[in-house]
């Protein structure tokens, strides 16, 4: 019974094909784990094992749940990527340009300047780590195990990772508004809130989704553990 596709009532509230079949291996492994062990070679009047009759009517739910993967990391990956250019170019053309005779930063000195270099080392590192992670999960094998804790982790980290590397980016732009702006707080103040609308969409967005597939990984699992013996 396990070993059967859910109804899609009881699939319906989790969001993603691949988080309703990462709940459908949890269910299966948790049964599994509580039974006989002989049990797993016993056969139904099809001469099917319980794992031979998960993969085949989860056949479907396993291809759904590679395309929603794919394309979550697809897109992520080009965001991702987008950030690494910018970062890196900032890098060398830094707020204020340089000093002809030496080549040091004008605006070395200046405590913003110093927020603008973390803030954009940091974006920069974060975002390679998102694109390698979400790499990751485009070239996976998508075999069904992989569902249960390799894919959902790849995903965490590298959602979690672009969020940074988008935080970082905005503090970066708002140091270099500060550095050219110096004193004209009338227009950078303003503009300081532009910037944050960007990283505030992101969290209504994909943070929900990051928090359910946190959740559903590294959660209580399906069964009660606390749960008093019915008997």
């Amino acid at each position: 019974m396990a070993a059967k596709l859910a109804p899609p009532d009881k699939l319906a509230g989790i969001s993603g094909a691949a988080l309703q079949m990462q709940r459908e291996l949890q269910w299966y492994k948790e049964v599994e784990s509580i039974s006989i062990p002989s049990y797993k070679e016993y056969t139904n009047s099809d001469n099917e094992q319980a794992s031979e009759m998960f993969s085949k009517s989860h056949k479907e739910l396993l291809k759904d749940g590679e395309e929603w993967m794919k394309e979550s990391a697809t897109s992520c990956t080009v965001v991702g990527a987008l950030i690494i250019t910018i970062m890196f170019t900032a890098t060398f053309t830094v707020p204020g340009g340089n000093v002809q005779d030496t080549g040091f930063p004008m605006f070395a000195h200046e405590k913003s300047f110093m927020i603008f270099i973390i803030s954009d080392a940091v974006s920069l590192f974060a975002s390679s780590t998102s694109v390698l992670m979400f790499l990751g999960v485009l070239t996976s094998r998508y075999s069904e195990d992989d569902f249960l804790k390799s894919l959902p982790k790849k995903l965490i980290i590298g959602l979690s990772t672009l969020f940074i590397s988008i935080a970082a980016m905005m503090v970066a732009f708002c140091a270099t508004l500060m550095i050219m702006l110096e004193g004209e707080l009338r227009l950078v103040l303003p503009i300081i809130l532009l910037a944050s609308i960007p990283v505030n969409l992101f969290i209504l967005l994909q943070f929900p989704l990051l928090v359910e597939i946190f959740v559903s990984t590294y959660g209580p699992g399906v069964f009660d553990r606390k749960m008093k013996p019915w008997y």
